[in-house]
């Protein structure tokens, strides 16, 4: 069975709804094994008298399988989930079968459940016509809303029988590639383990700098890529460092005329001294004209 993710259309299946499914199927079996064995008889049907007892007892066992499934999901055991799965579609087929053969033969003995429906609600010889007529029509009835009710309850359960199988695939698989880690025959290596960097000690995707960078003081692109490498992390480290201004690299704005030139003192000794950018002081520029501190001043 194919793993989902949802149930109903809405429910995440972890696990919300597959204990959801499993109340739902517990609360169905109750309620429907009640019904069979505690409920006055049908006057559309024409079964033998243990017909009713039969159809609970195995609704009943239906109901009580719900445990070892509510024991596969809490405890984590898909070999006894899957038990609970195949015990449980032969209860449910079983309860379908019983309930559909009920209803062939309720609706083959038409008659017999007539003439019972007059002889017990109209046993007054002046209303055995309008008796006739109303079992008549009280039986075709009742034999309608139980097919009807098969179908629906089929759909239904079927439905959901198809979740608790899905739930018990998935988790098999989960089980099963949780096992695989610790599986001799198949030991973890750097070429096993999944989402492990191939061939890179950092990074084996490629920046996108370059497509962000501005223009360098020269108008040059920033050319620096990171590409896959082949090199070790060892490698990497013992490497010499490389300066912006070595003969690897461009000139990123360093070896511009900003940089060349000069520079002189851009802090003044004198306390009382303001340091201000429009004083020179951090212009760079060895012949601007500076202020000359006087005596005197605080």
């Amino acid at each position: 069975m194919k793993p989902r993710d949802y149930c109903c259309c809405a429910i995440p299946m972890v696990n919300t709804g597959i204990y959801a499914t499993l109340i739902e199927q517990l609360v169905a079996g109750i309620l429907i094994g009640a019904l069979s064995v505690g409920t006055p008889p049908i006057v559309g049907a024409a079964t033998p008298s243990f017909a009713g007892w039969l159809l609970g007892i195995v609704c009943f066992v239906a109901a009580a399988l719900q445990i070892l499934g509510f024991i596969g999901v809490a405890k984590e055991k898909p070999i006894l989930y899957r038990r609970y799965v195949t015990l449980h579609g032969i209860v449910l087929c079983a309860a379908f079968a019983i309930a559909a053969a009920w209803a062939i033969v309720s609706a083959s003995r038409h008659s017999t459940a007539s003439s019972n429906c007059v002889k017990r609600f109209f046993s007054d010889d002046s209303l055995q016509s309008q008796g006739e007529t109303l079992c008549d029509i009280f039986s075709w009835v009742d034999v309608g809303i139980m097919a009807g009710l098969w179908v629906l309850l089929v759909i239904l359960q079927g439905y959901l029988f198809l979740v608790v199988s899905s739930y018990g695939s998935s988790q098999r698989r989960d089980h099963q590639q949780y096992d695989a880690l610790s599986d001799p025959t198949h030991p973890l290596t750097k070429d096993t383990i999944p989402m492990a960097d191939r061939n890179d000690p950092w990074d084996s995707r490629p920046s996108t700098e370059s497509t962000r960078a501005p223009p360098d003081a020269n108008g040059g692109q920033y050319q620096h890529l990171r590409q896959i490498s082949t090199a070790s992390a060892s490698d990497i480290l013992n490497q010499p460092q490389q300066r912006p201004d070595d003969s690897l690299s461009s000139d990123y704005g360093y070896k511009s005329s900003y940089y060349s030139e000069p520079q002189g003192n851009a802090y003044s000794s004198h306390p009382a001294q303001s340091s201000y950018p429009s004083d020179g002081y951090y212009t760079g520029s060895s012949h601007q004209k500076r202020p000359v501190p006087t005596d005197g001043l605080i």
